[in-house]
């Protein structure tokens, strides 16, 4: 690729921005041209700047990152997505690339992942690790079934798995940038779909359909 790679990274925290940028910014042939806090800047700047590589966290502030996917698969279908996020589950993951994002990284994989992340995705190519890979290699071996937790949206499923491995519901407001009323109605709802009654419930569920380790 002659020119840079240009790149908007979006993260609702400065310093993490700052973070990613430092270590985009370490490969010469990267620009951060770009960077938003929310998900409605995420989604102005790509309507109005041309990126090659957009770097976003789906846990921002005001609107969840699926939706700024969703955005750009309907207005910049050919614009690489690479996610963000603190989930390590295999079907997290995939259900972002299903979304139509072309890479998922961990939060805490090395930083040169995400270099070699955004130069894959920038080259029309997608992204996961080794050892993502291999763990959604192995889900994708166990037999298709229909789910009571196919049913769940993508942010329900994300709420879902959060409260399967034990967060109480301020964390999970606080770390989706959620009202707790938003959280507790994610959570109604959940229990609705899966007809389950407690969160004890939902735990027994996610352990027995490993969806938590």
């Amino acid at each position: 690729m002659d020119q840079k790679i240009r790149v908007l990274i979006a993260d609702d925290h400065a310093i993490v921005r700052e973070g990613l940028k430092q270590i985009a910014l370490s490969d010469e042939n990267i620009t951060v041209s770009g960077e938003a806090g929310t998900a409605d800047e995420a989604i102005a700047k790509i309507r109005d700047e041309e990126f090659d590589v957009v770097v976003l966290d789906l846990s921002l502030p005001d609107r969840s990152g699926f939706e700024v996917l969703s955005h750009v698969r309907a207005t910049r279908p050919h614009l690489s997505v690479l996610i963000l996020s603190m989930e390590r589950e295999e079907e997290f993951a995939m259900r972002c690339l299903r979304a139509g994002a072309a890479g998922y990284l961990e939060k805490r994989s090395a930083p040169d992942q995400l270099v070699s992340a955004i130069k894959r995705l920038a080259h029309g190519k997608r992204y996961v690790s080794a050892e993502l890979a291999e763990r959604m290699a192995l889900h994708l071996d166990r037999p298709a079934v229909e789910r009571p937790h196919d049913l769940l949206s993508a942010r329900e499923f994300e709420v879902f798995l959060m409260i399967a491995s034990g967060k109480p519901v301020s964390r999970i407001a606080e770390g989706l940038g959620l009202s707790v009323k938003t959280v507790n109605n994610h959570r109604a709802h959940i229990l609705e779909k899966l007809g389950m009654k407690s969160t004890a419930e939902l735990i027994r569920y996610a352990i027995r359909h490993d969806l938590i380790h």
